[in-house]
């Protein structure tokens, strides 16, 4: 997932970058960076724990318990 494909997801789906930052259990920052893709000169990636916790948020998963999901 490239930074622009995560702030077109974030955008397709509504939602600010506080609001993902709520879902991901991030600070509104690392959002910042993830989009632009950069912190202080350094690329940053996008984690595979991320990627694979905003296609949950994509299908509507808000929270799991380790059983169950909570949907939205």
């Amino acid at each position: 997932m490239s930074p622009t494909q995560f702030k077109k997801w974030r955008k397709t789906l509504g939602f600010k970058q506080k609001d993902v930052a709520d879902l991901l259990g991030l600070k509104k920052r690392m959002i910042q960076y993830y989009e632009k893709g950069d912190r202080d000169g350094r690329q940053v990636e996008i984690p595979k724990s991320i990627r694979l916790a905003c296609y949950a948020i994509g299908l509507g998963a808000r929270d799991f318990d380790g059983e169950k999901a909570t949907m939205a």
